[in-house]
């Protein structure tokens, strides 16, 4: 994890140069882009192990900046937006991010967060396992694909790991903690709206029934009749 490249695309550059400083001080290399062109541009380039990016753009909105860097290359995202309205934040789940924080945040979070995101992606790829079948569901491990009828479902990394998760104990209940522990590796219980809203990402994908809550405790993948 030490050494990981990390390009962060933010046009403030006060916010910018703390950032990039507070994330060299931990030992992570950085490369820094202050519109969505150039922050396209930078990730074509240098193929970083984790994107910073910011929300509200010049050239490309962070949204547009989002869909085409994982069009070239899956890579993980770290989300910053200065609001917090759901939408927002679902859009950008929607597109790519794996996770977001509103502004102002804590450096230290930040910090947390992205070591966060790059454990999950040194598990990855999961052990060759036999493909799991719900109902006209079928999750492959080992080619992490998901297809519903038959038809390819491109879910991010983040939403294929909670699906996984949920898939491998068909109707059992999993808290918000215990899905924030084992997918995203926090251990503090924060961050509970981002299991929600990466839920809201599988419904809209795979159905809206395929997800059950369970109200006070958590989430469960429903189990076919």
């Amino acid at each position: 994890m030490t050494g990981a490249l990390i390009c962060v695309i933010e046009d403030e550059e006060v916010i910018a140069s703390a950032v990039a400083a507070r994330l060299r001080a931990e030992g992570f290399t950085v490369e820094v882009a202050h519109d969505g062109h150039d922050g396209v541009a930078l990730c074509e380039r240098v193929r970083p192990d984790l994107v910073v990016l910011d929300l509200m753009l010049p050239g490309l909105d962070g949204l547009e900046v989002c869909r085409r860097v994982q069009h070239s290359r899956p890579v993980p995202v770290l989300m910053l937006t200065a609001r917090g309205e759901e939408s927002d934040l679902l859009v950008g789940l929607a597109v790519g991010a794996d996770d977001y924080m509103t502004k102002p945040f804590s450096p230290r979070e930040l910090v947390a967060r992205v070591r966060a995101l790059l454990r999950r992606v040194e598990r990855r790829p999961a052990p060759p396992g036999d493909a799991v079948r719900i109902g006209t569901l079928e999750i492959d491990p080992a080619a992490r694909l998901v297809r519903s009828g038959g038809e390819i479902v491109h879910l991010t990394p983040t939403e294929f790991d909670l699906l996984a998760l949920l898939a491998g104990r068909p109707g059992a209940v999993f808290s918000r903690e215990q899905l924030l522990a084992d997918v995203w590796g926090w251990r503090d219980g924060s961050g509970q709206r981002t299991v929600d809203s990466h839920v809201r990402g599988l419904r809209r994908k795979l159905g809206s029934d395929l997800v059950r809550t369970v109200h006070g405790v958590g989430y469960a993948l429903e189990s076919p009749a």
